[in-house]
């Protein structure tokens, strides 16, 4: 190498970090570079490398990227839960990241306005902050804030920005915190559902006040000692299980002596209003989904009141409660499974005359393995039946695909959203490994023909939308994205200009992603043993030669009724950039194709959803880039099992990976807290049919 050709190669590498640094802060600047690297270096190198490059001609690259690698994953950024300001003019929005330190996530809150004329810019400074929701006035910004205590999270509390300027302040201190918040039409109280009940609050009170007692004991500076902490009470770790369904995966035991139930609060605000949140519902019950009816008098919400779900079909109890107080009155009981269908799904959506709600839900019956979900309506009238309008709609509303677009924490909740008029409702649906937005039309009259709804498109293309909301006029669209090289990102779309294209209004992953050699998935459909016609992605290495011969590796999701499809996967990029092609297929069995595609495997699984997965293996062979003899496979929980089962049937894999899987049927039937399946996977339990349970289990 020649001296001008160093001389270029490192001022044009000058000018690379010049050009990172550009919005980089300068104290940032100062440590990374050095001061008198920003008074001079960078100047002389850029002109150095200017002028260079106008003598060579042009087309210098001024980094090569590399390949992603798992220490990325501390890096990324995640957007959900956007919720627009009552003027339409900005967004607040989630911001999670990635605290490597603590092994979990941080946080906070971001707004930026949708016109796009500027950068986001950080609204909270909390590291657990999350829950944005506005107030009426647009004011104020309610939100839940969790902090640390010795080192250990505390429940969240409500907390309150005042958006004209000011510190943020918390204003609850329940023993189980605050979830779920909503305001009051007139703005001046606050709905939220906590798991607190009048015990935990009298041992609140009662550690309070000995707390109290000993800051005035030890206030005295003649005493000879400070007198030490107050001890806590012991609490017994001992449970005493009365329920064959008692505890929950992430949750832990379900806590009969905590349901969760609906407060009141008055909306502060300062810091110096005092109040005090008031338990609005009780009972041994859970209760869900507190929407405030349009004057504000009643709060309707949702309540399954099983006392047994193992034994029992689901099925959701509707009630309304008077804010003042009062027992709840049922309006009506709804023979459907409602939420529950992916990040966010559940919820109910008022309508703008107030005389009906929307939500999404899935029959109970007949028992099936896998019930599309469906946009239902229901008129807020004494023993009401809901009516299904998208029957006769193939797909999943809502839907969502699986893989790392949706954020780890704080990603929001999906509920319809009503247009103003009241005639139509705008919901995300799934079709084949794509989650999109469109307007579904609201029949006038209840005998109308539901399974001529209109369904119009609002946004398109090879994306999952992961979350999503709209201005108070219904012509501005908020949603989040996701696509295979991009995490997710914010947009917003005018759904009622024509031709109207979404406008990108964040890039929390661009600068990260600008380093990386990432490579688009190629899509591929093919004939299974049956005909059967199926979906999946081929990612390749990057700088792929179709003339080589390289690896390959089967990822097969779980679930078994989830699908991949068209966003971000952080596994098939790390496995792509360490040589394999990754070959990750939708086989019988997955969403996004339709109901009857989705059940098919009733009773039978595993079984022909194992041929589907090798035919795709055949397919790829063919194409003569796959080393035959370097296949691997692998899948977590329903793709752990399928791993296994895959191994038990050919000997075509050198190797094989299985995660969080199962091997035994009959042994997790025995001890998974997930025995809920047996009824939709099997006919019986395993002490009465144990050789179904064997003949379909890997070992």
């Amino acid at each position: 190498m020649n001296k001008m050709t160093r001389l270029r190669q490192s001022a044009c590498q000058a000018k690379s970090e010049w050009r990172m640094t550009k919005q980089m802060p300068s104290d940032q600047m100062t440590k990374r570079f050095g001061s008198s690297c920003l008074r001079f270096g960078f100047l002389h190198s850029f002109v150095i490398c200017l002028l260079l490059g106008l003598l060579a001609g042009a087309g210098t690259a001024f980094a090569e990227k590399r390949n992603i690698t798992e220490k990325d994953l501390f890096d990324f950024v995640w957007i959900g839960d956007p919720q627009v300001s009552p003027d339409g003019s900005r967004v607040a929005f989630v911001r999670v990241t990635v605290n490597d330190k603590k092994e979990g996530y941080n946080t906070s809150i971001w707004t930026v306005p949708l016109e796009g004329e500027e950068e986001p810019h950080q609204l909270t400074k909390g590291d657990h902050d999350s829950v944005p929701r506005w107030s009426p006035d647009g004011k104020f910004l309610l939100f839940l804030r969790a902090t640390e205590k010795n080192g250990k999270p505390e429940p969240p509390q409500l907390a309150i920005l005042p958006i004209a300027g000011g510190d943020s302040f918390v204003f609850t201190d329940l023993p189980k915190g605050a979830a779920n918040p909503s305001w009051a039409p007139d703005g001046k109280t606050i709905a939220f559902t906590s798991d607190t009940n009048a015990e935990d609050v009298a041992k609140q009170e009662k550690k309070k006040a000995k707390e109290s007692a000993s800051a005035k004991a030890t206030a005295d500076k003649e005493r000879s000692a400070p007198s030490p902490e107050p001890e806590s009470e012991h609490e017994s770790d001992v449970r005493v299980i009365t329920h064959a369904v008692y505890r929950q995966d992430n949750e832990g035991y379900i806590d009969p002596k905590h349901p969760t139930h609906i407060w009141l609060v008055s909306a502060p605000r300062s810091a110096d209003e005092k109040v005090k949140p008031r338990q609005l519902t009780k009972g041994r019950f859970d209760e869900d989904s507190a929407t405030w009816s349009k004057d504000g008098s009643l709060i309707y919400f949702t309540s399954d009141r099983n006392d047994e779900p193992y034994y029992e079909l689901p099925k959701t109890d509707l009630y309304s409660v008077a804010a003042a107080g009062g027992e709840p009155v049922k309006i009506t009981t709804i023979d459907l499974q409602i939420g529950g269908f992916g990040p966010g799904a559940g919820g109910l959506s008022l309508s703008p005359d107030g005389k009906q709600v929307a939500f999404t839900a899935s029959t109970t019956r007949p028992i099936t393995s896998y019930t599309q979900p469906d946009l239902w309506v229901l008129d807020l009238l004494p023993n009401a039946k809901p009516r299904n309008l998208t029957a006769n709609f193939d797909f999943d509303v809502p839907g969502f695909v699986i893989g790392d677009g949706a954020p780890p924490r704080a990603g929001g909740q999906n509920k319809p959203i009503w247009m103003p008029d009241g005639k139509g409702l705008i919901a995300v649906y799934t079709k084949e490994g794509k989650a999109n937005l469109a307007l579904f039309d609201l029949p006038v009259a209840q005998d109308a023909d539901l399974g001529k709804t209109g369904v119009h498109d609002l946004t398109s293309g090879n994306q999952g939308v992961m979350s999503f909301r709209a201005s108070a006029d219904g012509s501005k669209l908020i949603y989040v994205v996701s696509t295979p090289t991009r995490i997710n990102d914010l947009f917003v779309l005018d759904h009622t200009a024509s031709n109207a294209t979404p406008k990108q209004l964040t890039h929390v992953n661009d600068q990260l992603f600008s380093e990386l050699n990432l490579t688009e998935p190629e899509e591929i459909w093919y004939d299974s043993f049956d005909g059967k016609h199926i979906e999946a992605w081929v990612q390749k290495p990057p700088n792929f030669d179709s003339n080589k011969k390289y690896p390959l590796i089967l990822n097969i999701h779980g679930g078994p009724h989830v699908a991949y499809g068209h966003i971000f996967d952080h596994e098939f990029q790390w496995m792509a950039a360490k040589g394999y092609v990754v070959l990750y297929p939708n086989p019988r069995g997955s969403t996004t194709y339709g109901q009857e595609f989705g059940n098919i495997i009733q009773y039978h699984y595993p079984g022909d959803d194992y041929k589907d997965l090798m035919a795709g293996v055949d397919e790829l062979i063919k194409l003569g880039y796959i080393d035959d003899k370097k296949l691997g496979v692998t899948g977590g929980s329903g793709g752990g099992l399928l791993t296994n089962w895959v191994v038990g049937q050919t000997n075509r894999f050198a190797a094989a990976v299985a995660q969080r899987d199962i091997a035994s049927w009959e042994d997790w039937w025995g001890s998974g807290d997930f025995t809920l399946f047996q009824p939709t996977w099997f006919k019986a339990p395993p002490f009465e049919d144990p050789q179904e349970y064997r003949a379909r289990s890997p070992i």
